[in-house]
């Protein structure tokens, strides 16, 4: 089909729900993964993973996600949308069932890889599927709707991943998907055409090669310095350099393909290269935030895996409250005035961790959440079709591939660079803590907190659980300072990509969604 024909109502609304249903599939399950971090570090009830495997549990799967995401679209123009979200939805599901009989850290990194790849090529078909099933009015509000699934699976996946934790196994959290994944595929096969673009995209395979293996490098070399705790290693900084030459010659290879799949050049114009910019730093904050506060909450403080979602689900519902406001707010005044403030106040609420300590009320934890997920709401649905709106359609293609690469590339560093942070800092608190013990003993004990909690038990020494719980609040402050710097760097590059120099662009385009957040994306009209 090269043409969209109009369809029944009654079928464009039930094609609706199967979108929705695929995008509330990749939000959910990313929230109650990190929901259950503290209980896959812990020796006993999960798989004793250390901090660099639940990086990498994370990093792996939004790794494929940001590098085969750009060839998904590709191949969605070649091999019909239909096909490639179909056979998305498949390899999600198998790698789900994989991911729950892991039968440890390695194999679960395996399966969550696997899983970003059915992300990857779930998330652009959705889009497109969508774009070309609405236009005009109807196509904002199922833009709209479709990204409101973002904040429901936010809100929803923690909750979830809670009473799963509370009453089965760890494996349990990865099964749930598979009902999920059995329903949309019947919608799949039953309601939605097979879409495909009259102009087929080559594939990319040189420069799908050069990126994977490229951030690949670079965040093994990130997470090597947080276990090793020395960034003058070679087997930390050489990763590190090659990655980064690995990245750069990836960026000259597409520069010089005529139509690649992704383009550098347009990161060349100020206010898409600069809005990028900004979204990526603000997801590369947010992941790492994420990770402080999964080990936060049910490591510090001791709250069970239910009570953290509870505790965490004002900043999914602060995101749904924001999403569909930051347009509104938009249209009255303007792109900057409303984004820039709002990504400040995101970044000085996740600084506001520097003052979380074992005793801080529960309320102050989540009034600053439904803050941050707040003003994240406001910045990113309006910035992403500000961003696309400066393109011309027949660029829109290749601009989606470039804002959604730049976000996931944001998230795998957060996750390999916050993660990085907190480990060093743990390490150098809990050492003189430490010092009685076997050497032997000693290194394993001073992996992560879990691990100093784990063999406080086995020898006896109460005093080293509260030493793990304070090494882990210095470190937590270490990390969240650093986060709110990055978060606060993107405001100053927002507020130079959106200089009022030119005339405003009105904001029409459909923004598109990531599939690490729930941003509460929505289109707007000016």
């Amino acid at each position: 089909m090269t043409t969209p024909a109009t369809l029944p109502k009654t079928r464009q609304r039930l094609i609706l729900a199967v979108l929705v249903l695929s995008s509330l599939l990749i939000w959910m399950d990313n929230t109650i993964l990190s929901t259950a971090f503290e209980t896959l570090a812990d020796p006993v009830r999960g798989l004793g993973a250390d901090p660099a495997q639940l990086q990498w549990a994370t990093g792996s799967y939004t790794l494929v996600f940001a590098t085969l995401m750009f060839t998904a679209g590709a191949m969605g123009d070649r091999f019909g949308h239909r096909t490639v979200l179909a056979t998305g939805m498949v390899v999600f599901g198998v790698a789900a069932v994989w991911g729950a009989y892991a039968g440890d850290a390695d194999r679960l990194i395996a399966a969550r890889a696997v899983m970003g790849v059915g992300s990857a090529l779930i998330m652009p078909a959705t889009m497109a599927i969508l774009t070309w099933t609405f236009t005009g009015p109807a196509r904002a509000m199922a833009i709209g709707v479709s990204s409101a699934s973002s904040g429901v699976g936010l809100a929803a996946g923690p909750l979830l991943a809670g009473l799963l934790l509370g009453h089965f196994w760890w494996g349990s959290v990865f099964l749930v998907n598979v009902p999920v994944v059995l329903v949309a595929l019947a919608g799949i096969v039953l309601l939605v055409p097979n879409f495909r673009s009259p102009v087929r995209r080559r594939l990319d395979p040189a420069g799908l090669l050069l990126s994977i293996t490229g951030l690949a490098t670079l965040a093994y070399g990130l997470i090597r310095a947080g276990q090793v705790a020395d960034w003058a290693r070679p087997d930390v900084w050489l990763p590190i350099t090659a990655g980064a030459l690995l990245l750069a010659a990836f960026v000259v290879v597409e520069l010089r393909i005529a139509q690649p799949s992704f383009d550098p050049r347009l990161l060349a114009q100020r206010m898409f290269g600069g809005g990028n910019a900004a979204l990526g730093l603000l997801l590369f904050a947010m992941t790492a935030a994420g990770f402080y506060s999964a080990f936060y909450l049910q490591g510090a403080r001791g709250f069970s895996a239910l009570a953290a979602g509870l505790i965490g689900a004002p900043a999914a519902f602060g995101v749904i409250i924001g999403g569909p406001l930051g347009p509104r707010l938009v249209r009255r005044w303007s792109l900057r005035v409303v984004t820039v403030p709002a990504l400040i106040i995101a970044g000085l609420c996740m600084g506001a961790g520097e003052f979380f300590d074992l005793d801080t009320p529960v309320a102050w934890t989540m009034i600053l959440a439904f803050a941050q997920g707040f003003s994240i709401g406001l910045v990113l649905g309006p910035v992403t079709a500000g961003l696309m709106n400066t393109l011309p359609l027949e660029r829109a293609g290749a601009g989606s591939a470039v804002t959604n690469t730049v976000r996931q590339t944001g998230s795998v560093l957060g996750i390999a660079v916050g993660g990085t942070i907190m480990a060093i800092a743990y390490r150098r608190a809990i050492g003189g803590a430490l010092t009685d013990l076997p050497a032997d003993v000693r290194d394993r004990a001073g992996v992560s907190a879990e691990q100093t909690r784990h063999f406080a038990a086995i020898v006896h020494r109460p005093d080293l659980v509260h030493a793990a719980d304070t090494a882990f609040i210095h470190s937590m402050h270490v990390g969240v300072v650093w986060t709110m710097l990055i978060a606060l760097t993107g405001a100053v590059v927002l507020a130079f990509a959106l200089r009022p120099d030119r005339t405003p662009v009105p904001l029409e385009a459909e923004p598109l969604e990531s599939a690490e957040l729930g941003t509460g994306l929505a289109a707007s009209k000016n």
